[in-house]
């Protein structure tokens, strides 16, 4: 399948989505979004994979909308179809994200700015170059967080630090961004697909219905009380006891070798 503004590869069970715009450092075009949510949907439809990376092609992993794009628009907004205005493509891609069954990693090259950085924050996980930046620029062009930032940042640094990210509009360096676990691990530039895609070869070797039900496990649980968490720990558990995967994995135990899982 073509793209012309992502690079997307299926290898070794993992899909690499790559946002490939590196003369505009990846700015987002509607072409784009477009493609990034189509690869996203063949991703977690795809039986194959079992991890999906995101990263950007050349010195930037996102700087955000493409303004020029954004100005076009504008110009032309009473045009646009009511179902964008009501649930844009963004959210789409977003929700794709997030409700995605499989690990979603990101692998930050650099500048990840406005609605850049949300995508990263949109991952499960996220690696970083030691050269990237992460800011909510949004207010020093007079514009409000989406791509789901008022929503991730919280979550991840704490109701006061992501107020003041977002009003502020700042960039942090990558050590800052560590500091404040926005990211898991730093690496020099040139190891930054090798350490991500080690990682996703460690989820990838792994039983995938196990993975993807804890996943779901997990967020759920954010907006669940504890009884319910235990509940649907129960049922997960009960779902993955059955599964050749979870007898493979206790034979592979006993037998003292490594598991073959196969998904099923």
């Amino acid at each position: 399948m073509s793209y012309q503004h992502i690079n997307f590869d299926i290898n070794d069970h993992i899909a690499t989505i790559t946002l490939n715009q590196p003369d505009r450092l990846n700015a987002l075009t509607p072409l784009m979004r477009r493609e990034f949510l189509e690869a996203m949907q063949i991703s977690d439809k795809e039986a194959d994979v079992r991890v999906i990376v995101i990263t950007g092609a050349g010195r930037g992993f996102c700087s955000g909308g493409d303004m020029k794009a954004m100005s076009q628009a504008a110009a032309t907004e009473n045009g646009q179809a009511f179902e964008e205005k009501l649930t844009p493509i963004r959210d789409k891609v977003v929700l794709a994200m997030r409700n995605a069954t499989k690990p979603v990693i990101a692998a930050v090259n650099g500048a990840a700015a406005g609605a850049g950085m949300n995508i990263a924050l949109a991952c499960d996980i996220r690696i970083a170059s030691n050269t990237a930046r992460f800011g909510q620029t949004f207010t020093k062009r007079g514009l409000h967080p989406d791509w789901g930032g008022t929503y991730f940042l919280p979550r991840i640094v704490g109701m006061a630090k992501a107020c003041e990210l977002i009003w502020s509009g700042r960039m942090i360096d990558a050590e800052e961004a560590l500091a404040l676990g926005i990211v898991s691990e730093l690496t020099e530039p040139g190891e930054l697909m090798k350490t991500t895609l080690a990682m996703a070869q460690s989820f990838a070797a792994g039983p995938p219905i196990a993975i993807q039900l804890a996943k779901r496990a997990m967020y759920k649980a954010q907006d669940s009380d504890l009884r319910e968490a235990l509940e649907f720990e129960t049922y997960a558990q009960n779902l993955a006891r059955e599964t050749e995967d979870s007898k493979e994995g206790i034979l592979a135990f006993v037998e003292k070798r490594e598991p073959v899982f196969k998904g099923r």
